[in-house]
Order: C-alpha cells, then sequence, then structure tokens
C-alpha cells in the first residue's frame, strides 16, 4: 500500500482511481464494507484502490479543544488500512490553507485534477469545502457532469444500531469492551513503540513497558486485563493502566503495561497492545505503599479473568 502525503506528491500515475473519503477513524466493520465496496468496483473497473484522509482530523482543527478522542491515531490507521486490499492512502494536511478551499476547487484539484477519480464512495452526510458549502448532492451533481459515479457508503448495523466510531467510543468510555470488539471486528487496541520511564514500577516489583500515546486525549482510561504482540512468546498477558498517574503527580497520559511472568527486555519494540477487559478506573492513593497493594489486587483479578477465558 502506497502513502501519499499532501497534494503536491501526487504523480501522473496515481490519476485514475476508485475513491473514498473519510477520517476512517477505528477503521471498524462501517469502515471495513466501504473498503469492500471500493475494492469490489476497483476489481470491476480495472483500477485501483485510494482511501483519502485528513491529519489533523477537521474538527481537531476547528475545535481543538471538543475534539472526540481519536480511536486510532494515524500510524495505526494506516497499518489497519492495509489489511483491507487499499492500494493507495492519500493524506492531505488540514490546515488553513485547505479549510479555506471551496467545495467547488476541491473538487477540481483533488477529484479532477490530483486523482482522475472514476467512482467515488462517500457518505450520504458527508461535508465539504469552505464552511463546509459542499455536501453529497453536490458532489452527485458534480460527478454526473464530470462522469464519475458518486454513491453513498452501505450503512453497516449491528444489533439494529449503525456502527460507527462514535458509538465505539461510547462503549470505551463505559468499560464495555466487548460490544467494542464486535463493532471494531477485532479487539481494541493501541500500538506504539516501548520507551523508558521513570522505573517506579521495578521498585515495588511491578515493571512496566511505557508507551507514549501519541494522541491529545485517550478514548480509554484506568486498568485493564491486557494482551501484548510483538514481543516473544506472543500474546503475552498482562495489565495496563491507561492515564496520568496522579499518585506520582504523573501529567502525560500514557499506556503503561505490565507482562505477567515475563522477564525480556523489549526496550524500542513496537508492540501491540489489545485491550479485552476493564478492571477499574484511574484512582489517586494516598501513598505509594497504598498502590503497591492495589496494583496486586489488579493483577489478580487479571489472572483470574484469563483463566476464566481459558
Amino acid at each position: 500500500m502506497e502513502l501519499i502525503r499532501g497534494l503536491h506528491n501526487l504523480r501522473p500515475q496515481h490519476r485514475g482511481c476508485v475513491a473514498t473519503i473519510g477520517n476512517f477513524d477505528g477503521v471498524h466493520l462501517g469502515h471495513q464494507a466501504v473498503l469492500g465496496q471500493l475494492a469490489e468496483q476497483a476489481e470491476a473497473m480495472g483500477l485501483p484502490t485510494m482511501v483519502v484522509t485528513f491529519e489533523p482530523q477537521p474538527q481537531e482543527f476547528f475545535a481543538p479543544a471538543q475534539a472526540k478522542p481519536r480511536l486510532t491515531r494515524f500510524r495505526e490507521k494506516y497499518q489497519a488500512l492495509k489489511r483491507y486490499s487499499v492500494d493507495r492512502v492519500l493524506c492531505l494536511r488540514f490546515d488553513a490553507s485547505f479549510a479555506s478551499m471551496t467545495a467547488e476547487d476541491f473538487i477540481d484539484q483533488v477529484l479532477m485534477q490530483g486523482l482522475d477519480v472514476k467512482y467515488l464512495v462517500v457518505g450520504d452526510d458527508f461535508q465539504f469545502g469552505k464552511d463546509r458549502q459542499g455536501n453529497f448532492e453536490l458532489l452527485r451533481a458534480a460527478g454526473q457532469q464530470l462522469g464519475f459515479p458518486v454513491v453513498n457508503m452501505h450503512t453497516f448495523n449491528i444489533e439494529g444500531e449503525r456502527v460507527s466510531s462514535t458509538r465505539i467510543r461510547d462503549a470505551l468510555e463505559i468499560g464495555d469492551l466487548l460490544l467494542a470488539e464486535q463493532l471494531l471486528g477485532r479487539p481494541y487496541r493501541m500500538c506504539g513503540r516501548v520507551a523508558h520511564g521513570d522505573k517506579r514500577g521495578r521498585t515495588i516489583g511491578f515493571p512496566t513497558a511505557n508507551i507514549h500515546l501519541h494522541r491529545k486525549t485517550s478514548p480509554v482510561q484506568g486498568v485493564y486485563a491486557v494482551e501484548m504482540f510483538g514481543v516473544k512468546g506472543e500474546p503475552v498477558a498482562g495489565i495496563a493502566n491507561v492515564g496520568n498517574r496522579p499518585t506520582v503527580d504523573g501529567t502525560r497520559s500514557l499506556l503503561e503495561v505490565h507482562l505477567f511472568d515475563f522477564d525480556e527486555e523489549i526496550y524500542g519494540s513496537y508492540v501491540h497492545v489489545n485491550f479485552v477487559h476493564k478492571i477499574r478506573d484511574e484512582m489517586k492513593f494516598d501513598s505509594f505503599d497504598v498502590l503497591k497493594e492495589q496494583i496486586k489486587k489488579d493483577e489478580k483479578q487479571a489472572r483470574e479473568w484469563f483463566d476464566s477465558r481459558d
């Protein structure tokens, strides 16, 4: 899968494609259905598939304080898209210049001159261009005039409700990891490189693998039973804390994973952490000793959960 960053990096060989546009946050079952729809059309037309997405996401640009937590940061999204017959990803930088582009200029500069789109799939609530002037009807009318069909995404429902990134965030917020997994088609996961921390966990017998989240806010907070991939013996079970570590006056949101019965050096490893069961919310304890006792309880509860699953 080819990644193209910005319109200026489009080349003549990128013209002519079957495309879709969106944030694709989470690459959930609804997104996967769209990608399948795209792949079928691409095969019928003998053309490559193109996913057009944005960094930052539009809401993060216009109202960063109100932006919803991301399910996936860009690298995680890119890795997920690789699994679903996507040939190319065009990542457009969403800045003041791009936000000021009119809907007509978006159609001309991105869809026609840049990509020469032959078939386009978007949500019927898709809005684009300066002041969100463009919508599905404008796109469809432009497509009829310029010679490419514009169709809306097939709605994908589970238990009578539409699968959406918002629904997954809501499930994660209340700790319903089973529902989140059903909507995603896989366990909810975070990925990243194991970094050096302050080594506090080692002093109380709970060494942790520390992973920076690289996102403003996290859709999960608290203590979880997890499985880590990307290390020897994968998957390795453990417990994880996601939060600001208030007991030790932490300020930066961090994912800390303590792996069970594991003694390998993994600094620098790129790992995947699957969240499989929520144990509790993050709490502030009166002392480090009280925190240590709670971690023992958390580990016991997580081990029991894994044992019950076998």
